[in-house]
């Protein structure tokens, strides 16, 4: 059997590491930061935040057309590199309308460089263990979200430099693009891309059903993962529980994705994807109906445990749609989707939450999951059966 965790996947593995870890440990703080830094009200703090939002959603399938139409080197540097020295943009930003600008911009490298990485990861990975090392590549992601806003919060408490965790994150970021200078490619993985410039360029359209479905999973996430603090505090009580929840998450995530890992080895891509969405129906149906302790933290560990067997299968079945030189093209066209259900999520939920109620919020989150697990099982289970390239 081809060894899976050669030196070259460990490396991109790690630079993702990077890439969330210098990314999420200043996320927390950064609320705190401009209200005290800047003097900013709530809204006013929303609408800065949420710039860096649309710039990703945005660069995402542009990112999968120039991964694919030139050389993934020097496009993983190039991105790389922007995502990096952004962060000293945040250490010179001396109001907040230059704080808005740079935290909008850094949007754009962030989706790029997740969307080079990922398609080079899989680049380098051996075919015959493919879909078993995209759900181990997941675990960076994980780890990394997982652990680094709690060390960027005990480095603050310590500290109470802001400063000092912008230039820690600046560190780690550089440090990730070192490690992928190191990556070697194999020629044969650099494919000129001479199509015309079509649809099908910036979003893989054999993709699209697998895509709707997706969208409605990160509907209910978003709305989930953004009101989930302000209902803990407001109905249940709960004012320290979102970084508790959030761990759980994390490892129910993280023991998923070991354990996926073995069935995807084994080719079940599909088992995969309905285990999870089973899983993650139930999680959002246990927080929609059961207004405690039990159901807040309980589901954590049921979402975390269905999403990390739903994402690495999804992800499988993008690329199973693309030949190898759209491999950066399903990647961005996967993330896309997800992050359009997390928008649209986070404005709807929004827009419930004002006019209606939590209840009424967290059972519409769970009824768009039902329709995309409905939409899975109905329309786009068979047509990749049917469509798929390997």
């Amino acid at each position: 059997m081809e060894k899976l965790w050669n030196s070259n996947y460990t490396k991109v593995w790690t630079a993702n590491f990077m890439i969330f870890f210098s990314f999420m440990i200043i996320t927390p703080l950064l609320p705190l930061y401009l209200a005290e830094a800047f003097d900013a009200d709530k809204d006013t703090i929303g609408l800065v935040l949420s710039g860096y939002t649309l710039t990703a959603l945005l660069s995402r399938p542009f990112s999968g057309y120039i991964v694919d139409s030139f050389s993934r080197r020097k496009v993983l540097l190039t991105c790389y590199f922007l995502f990096s020295v952004i962060f000293g943009g945040y250490l010179i930003a001396g109001s907040l309308l230059m704080f808005a600008i740079i935290r909008t911009i850094h949007g754009a490298p962030m989706g790029s460089t997740t969307v080079a990485n990922s398609t080079v990861a899989i680049d380098v990975l051996p075919s015959s263990r493919r879909s078993e090392g995209i759900g181990y590549y997941g675990l960076s992601n994980n780890l990394a979200t997982s652990i680094a806003p709690t060390i960027g919060i005990l480095l603050y408490e310590y500290t109470k430099s802001y400063d000092t965790i912008f230039c820690v994150a600046l560190i780690c970021s550089i440090i990730g693009l070192c490690i992928n200078t190191t990556v070697k490619f194999k020629e044969n993985n650099i494919i000129p891309n001479k199509e015309p410039i079509s649809l099908d360029r910036f979003f893989l359209k054999k993709g699209w059903r697998i895509g709707v479905s997706m969208a409605a999973f990160a509907f209910s996430y978003g709305i989930i993962s953004t009101y989930l603090a302000v209902y803990g505090k407001e109905v249940l009580g709960i004012t320290t529980g979102t970084g508790v929840y959030f761990a759980i998450l994390s490892c129910g995530l993280m023991m998923s994705r070991i354990i996926g890992a073995r069935s995807l080895r084994r080719g079940q891509v599909v088992e995969n994807a309905s285990h999870g969405m089973v899983l993650s129906m139930f999680g959002y149906l246990l927080f929609a109906s059961v207004h405690n302790e039990i159901g807040y933290y309980g589901s954590a560990l049921i979402i975390g445990l269905g999403n990390g067997h739903m994402w690495p299968a999804f992800q499988t079945m993008f690329i199973n749609y693309a030949p190898n030189n759209k491999r950066g093209t399903a990647n961005s066209s996967q993330l896309t989707m997800w992050d359009a259900g997390i928008g649209l999520g986070v404005v709807c939920g929004g827009f419930t939450l004002e006019y209606i109620g939590y209840e009424e919020t967290f059972w519409t989150a769970w009824i768009v999951n039902v329709i995309g697990v409905v939409y899975f099982f109905t329309k786009a289970k068979q047509h990749f059966i049917l469509n798929r390239l390997r």
